[in-house]
Formats: structure tokens, C-alpha cells, sequence
């Protein structure tokens, strides 16, 4: 796995996605091997869409690109309540995501929670 310098940037593309959080992992975003590429993870949230029961969430960052490799949480089993949001990072804890790496998301309940993530693409 590289870590490309990023002191000559030539592109930083913007990038948000959302995705339904399922009781499997879940990709919230893949760096490639081989990429030449950082992301810089500015925030994600995780919101409880359902109007009556708490959902539990984890967030792991995998060591392999397409939530391959080993799982390592940022965030496990935590309590979202009905109705609510949990930020599970913003730009005060940004991270930045390597090449051959992704972030999954899962829930002990499919449905009721949608996973946003905010990055920065950087070659």
C-alpha cells in the first residue's frame, strides 16, 4: 500500500454519497490499489430514519479496497435512537483513507439507517 505525496496536488474532487445501511457490510467509499490517490474523509453521519426504534451502527476501515481484508472499527455497535443522527467524524477528526483501503458501514437492523460520507479525492 502506497501513500502517495500530495504535496504536488493536481486534482482535489469533492465527493458525497449516501447509502442504506444493511445488516452486511455496506461500502461507503474505495481507494484502489495502486490509485496514486489519498481521501481525505471529512465527515460521517449516520441518521435513524425510523420513527420508533434504535438502530445500532458500526464503521469499520478495511485494509483492502471493496471492504475487503481486515475490519478495523471507528465506530462499534453504537446506539442511534429513533428520529436522531450520529457523527461518527467531521473536518475535527478528518482522516485520510490510503490507497487499497475502504470504510464500510452495518447495522443490526436493515433499513432503518442511511450512512452519508463527505471526501476529498486527492491525486
Amino acid at each position: 500500500m502506497a501513500n502517495p505525496n500530495i504535496v504536488n496536488v493536481t486534482s482535489i474532487l469533492g465527493n458525497s454519497l449516501s447509502v442504506a445501511v444493511l445488516t452486511t457490510a455496506t461500502q461507503l467509499a474505495s481507494n484502489a490499489a495502486s490509485s496514486n490517490k489519498v481521501f481525505k474523509i471529512n465527515s460521517i453521519v449516520v441518521a435513524n430514519i425510523d420513527g420508533t426504534a434504535t438502530a445500532d451502527v458500526t464503521v469499520n476501515i478495511y485494509s483492502a479496497a471493496a471492504l475487503g481484508g481486515t475490519a478495523l472499527a471507528i465506530a462499534s455497535t453504537i446506539a442511534v435512537p429513533a428520529d436522531a443522527s450520529l457523527i461518527v467524524t467531521d473536518k475535527s477528526t478528518s482522516f485520510y483513507l490510503l490507497e487499497n483501503q475502504s470504510i464500510g458501514v452495518l447495522a443490526n437492523a436493515a433499513g432503518d439507517l442511511v450512512a452519508t460520507i463527505s471526501f476529498e479525492e486527492i491525486s
